[in-house]
């Protein structure tokens, strides 16, 4: 999976958005962030749930990372040279459902 992937991937949820943040693109739902790509486009940070992040960390060791922010875990880093392409989307879905509001999920999966 590319940078490329996980930036068209990011976008076709509903209510996504791309905007500028620092030197990074971050993607937004509702104003909240739920993944950034670096410069270096070879990894992707996903803002997770403890729960999500625990499962990612177990299900993934070979291609994602604890992220912190300082002192804080603020989520994980993927490793998009390594990664297996569905669990990134299933990650980037989980980092979005996160951050969306209700009425966004349920567009989302309809019924749940």
């Amino acid at each position: 999976m590319t940078a490329d992937d996980v930036r068209r991937y990011a976008l076709s949820l509903p209510g996504a958005i791309e905007q500028p943040h620092f030197d990074m693109a971050s993607f937004r739902v509702g104003g909240k962030i739920f993944a950034t790509l670096p410069p270096a486009d070879d990894v992707v940070h996903l803002f997770l749930t403890e729960s999500d992040r625990d499962i990612a960390l177990d299900l993934h060791r070979a291609f994602v990372e604890v992220l912190t922010w300082g002192q804080r875990v603020a989520g994980v880093r993927v490793r998009l040279g390594r990664a297996d392409a569905r669990a990134v989307r299933d990650l980037i879905d989980c980092a979005w459902a996160g951050k969306a509001s209700k009425t966004l999920r349920a567009t989302r999966n309809p019924g749940q």
